[in-house]
């Protein structure tokens, strides 16, 4: 039954942890205004991430919907807030181009999949060792693919397709500057001016949305001649998300696993960072288990409502938080807010120029480039300069899918390099080694040898290479693994293969000071029948006893043949 209790305490999620302490009218008149504030915040965001990433306005909503209800009522965050954002937008935009919308919506599933599993085993915590250069790379490289999509709608160009490949992109836009639209252009620009200035001297104010509202009004009153949502994509209807049955082919799924990776490793670092964040604004604590999960089934559940991928989003979490928000109910009133204006506004949102979303996401693109950040790193370390520009580069030039894969692979390789530089063999002198401070006068007859820190196949070559013997074979070898926490099978290997090595040259091998999990270990593999058990030591001191009594034998035998 403990187990029970304690199992079902680790898979909790925050709305029903917050509710039991105790939920007043007062607490739930706080998170209303919490969630209808970031509600009237998301509205113009999803619709902008969707335009930005190929899929129509109304497919952000429903994401908004959908996935933002499932991550605030099962999510292991109090304040987290989620929908579409901008890491998408790259990824979501290339699915489309390649494989149309059945191909992002077996992605999702697949993606959801992957994060529920990584939650339900604790993979939260992997995500962490994913270096910041590599983060850093590849999110200022989406910001700068981003800001290049929206090249074409802020400047009003009269450009039939836009490519999806960055250079052919940036080609295609400088040909057709020509054609702008002067009207679009003082939109954008205006936009842009009123975010800044709206940011600078009334920063509580969602300047996104006045900037909106002023361009909209401008369109609407003087009737000028833009693109906007309703002129592009015709009326979004007033009808909430339904369900349909996706098309599902082996094929499809082989094809965008790549994709759905991709998908994963993306939500699930921006879901935990976001919560993160959130714990840094209010002193709470997530759990990152049943976030994990939470967002899994809120990307399997937008793929079956007709929305895009989802994951936390950082600036509408914070938003909710200034808000004033208590409980994952505010996320829940966002939701309610959201489906609002959809079912009563939808025509108004016919009117919002492209320009003006275009300017939008080219501040979000600033903001989520981190600029100083990114400048700061070049600073850093050659070897993490050098991890940040290629991903970067990958980001931009070749393929985000690849620069995510590479920049997982980086990891492991940056770790693993860094943990072989942490862990260590070095031989040790007996002369320094002396017992109740008396010298060892048979100390030319023993070698010693520690291995400190991580003994892992990163360093199982290494130990190989030290255990050369090059200035004499010794009668005896002691290796000391009292700082060895860790042990693997190539470790494992490595030290057999120097065992077998000095048996067949007549040394004697001594193990001194395991650790319990090592000592588990090598018994379990059978590594403690091949040393003998006489030879395995608790403690140093019986090591050099166990040495002297082996070397003492040795010349008894060598006195009696003679």
């Amino acid at each position: 039954m403990s187990y029970l209790k304690t199992l079902s305490q680790n898979y909790q999620p925050a709305i029903i942890r917050v509710l039991k302490r105790g939920y007043s009218f007062k607490l739930f008149a706080s998170d209303i205004g919490s969630g209808v504030t970031v509600g009237i915040v998301a509205l113009p965001l999803a619709m902008a991430f969707a335009i930005a990433a190929g899929a129509s306005p109304q497919q952000g909503l429903f994401t908004a919907l959908v996935a933002g209800f499932i991550i605030s009522g099962l999510g292991g965050s109090r304040f987290q807030i989620g929908g579409p954002t901008g890491a998408f937008v790259v990824i979501v935009g290339t699915i489309l181009a390649r494989h149309g919308y059945d191909g992002l919506v077996m992605a999702m599933i697949l993606a959801g999949i992957l994060l529920f599993l990584m939650g339900l085993f604790n993979f939260g915590q992997f995500l962490k060792f994913i270096p910041y250069p590599v983060t850093a790379g590849f999110t200022t490289g989406i910001a700068l693919l981003i800001v290049t999509t929206q090249i074409k709608d802020f400047f009003g160009l009269d450009l039939q397709h836009v490519p999806a490949a960055f250079y052919d992109r940036i080609v295609a836009c400088y040909n057709a500057l020509p054609t702008f639209n002067s009207e679009a252009l003082a939109l954008s620009v205006g936009t842009l001016v009123v975010m800044l200035l709206i940011r600078r001297f009334v920063p509580r104010v969602p300047a996104h949305i006045v900037g909106i509202f002023f361009a909209t009004a401008a369109v609407w009153i003087m009737g000028l001649p833009v693109e906007t949502i309703g002129s592009r994509f015709g009326n979004i209807p007033a009808v909430l998300p339904h369900a349909h049955m996706p098309v599902f082919s082996m094929a499809l799924v082989r094809s965008e696993l790549p994709d759905a990776l991709t998908i994963a490793l993306l939500a699930g670092i921006e879901s935990l960072l976001s919560a993160v964040v959130a714990d840094g604004m209010t002193g709470s604590r997530h759990n990152s288990t049943v976030e994990l999960m939470a967002q899994g089934l809120a990307n399997i559940a937008s793929a079956f409502f007709g929305g895009i991928p989802a994951t936390g989003a950082i600036a509408r979490t914070a938003t909710n938080i200034r808000a004033g928000a208590y409980s994952p109910v505010s996320g829940l009133i966002h939701v309610a807010t959201l489906a609002a204006f959809l079912m009563i506004c939808s025509g108004l949102l016919y009117h919002i120029p492209l320009a003006s979303l275009a300017a939008v996401l080219i501040v979000v693109s600033w903001d989520m480039s981190e600029l100083h950040r990114f400048k700061r790193l070049l600073h850093a370390p050659k070897i993490d300069s050098a991890v940040l520009l290629l991903t970067f580069s990958l980001t931009v030039l070749v393929d985000l899918t690849v620069a995510v894969q590479v920049g997982v692979v980086l990891s492991a390789l940056l770790f693993m390099k860094r943990m072989s530089e942490v862990s260590g063999v070095c031989e040790l002198s007996l002369e320094d080694e002396s017992i109740n401070g008396r010298m060892l006068g048979w100390h030319d007859k023993i070698s010693v040898y520690e291995v400190d820190g991580p003994f892992f196949f990163g360093t199982a070559q290494k130990f190989i290479d030290t255990m050369q013997f090059t200035r004499g074979v010794p009668s005896v070898l002691i290796i000391r693994l009292g700082h060895v926490y860790h042990i693997d099978a190539t470790a494992i290997e490595a030290l057999e293969c120097v065992i077998l090595k000095a048996n067949q040259r007549g040394i004697v091998v001594i193990l001194a000071e395991l650790t319990t999990g090592t000592h588990k270990i090598l018994s379990s593999m059978g590594t403690k029948r091949l040393i003998g058990m006489e030879n395995i030591l608790p403690d140093y001191p019986g090591a050099i006893e166990r040495a002297k009594a082996i070397i003492k034998n040795l010349e008894e035998e060598t006195d009696t043949k003679l």
